[in-house]
């Protein structure tokens, strides 16, 4: 027996004089009706990225597959070179933030951590309408989340590549706070503008949280956190980059 792919409505013995392409119920053709579905799903896919292209009949799995790893049908080689020498940058600068093994001195005299400097103090100034708590947190909390908002936002362009390097920079993030963190109990770093130890974010926030003891802890458990970070992103990139080869049109 023939289903109805709009109504639904399944031909019985007693439908016989009604040709057998046609819905008995509501008059449909089948083929005109399967034709025109698929041509709006085609032309569905062409307004979007081809590198974004998820067909809907794809499971949630696929879908996440096609967003974090699919590569457009055709790669630029000047691009697709230009992306494999900046992931050679990472992929090394990588490694020393994670053989500084949380070491001050090579962290705070990093030129990522005067970046960064910058988004922590904003975050202070965005969080304040969140109280104190949330305003000192701000600042630690801002200068992971910007690189993770920018992340979402390569990845609705289709980005892939450029949205695995942001990846990358929320875990350095993780790393450059761990000496912060450490430092809660002695509030010996130097802080900016020549603010003195009351303005020390992570010992204040562990005083309020009466963790002052645990610093150390918490802050060896970000920086594991942002070394393993920076691996998975090195890993996502080299995987895209890896995909996109394939795809690298000729000169």
């Amino acid at each position: 027996m023939t289903c109805c792919p709009k109504c639904r409505y399944t031909r019985t013995a007693d439908d016989k004089l009604t040709p057998a392409g046609v819905c008995p119920a509501c008059g449909i053709v089948y083929a005109k009706y399967d034709s025109a579905r698929e041509t709006a799903a085609a032309k569905r896919g062409q307004d979007q990225d081809p590198g974004l292209k998820i067909e809907y009949a794809k499971s949630t799995g696929e879908r996440i597959h096609a967003l974090l790893f699919g590569s457009p049908p055709r790669v630029d080689p000047v691009v697709f070179w230009a992306r494999v020498a900046c992931f050679a940058v990472f992929f090394v600068w990588g490694g020393w933030f994670i053989a500084t093994n949380g070491s001050w001195g090579d962290i705070g005299n990093s030129f990522m951590h005067s970046i960064n400097l910058a988004f922590h103090e904003a975050g202070h100034v965005v969080f304040i309408p969140f109280g104190r708590f949330m305003t000192i947190l701000g600042g630690s909390l801002f200068q992971i989340m910007v690189p993770l908002i920018v992340l979402v936002f390569f990845l609705r362009q289709g980005d892939r590549f450029e949205a695995a390097m942001m990846l990358w920079w929320c875990g350095q993030n993780f790393i450059d706070i761990s000496p912060y963190i450490a430092d809660a109990e002695h509030r010996g770093l130097p802080l900016i503008l020549g603010m003195g130890e009351e303005s020390h974010d992570w010992g204040n926030l562990l005083t309020m949280l009466d963790m002052v003891d645990k610093a150390y802890a918490i802050s060896r458990a970000s920086f594991i956190t942002g070394c393993a970070i920076i691996v998975i992103s090195l890993a996502w990139g080299g995987y895209v980059l890896w995909r996109q080869k394939r795809n690298t049109t000729a000169w």
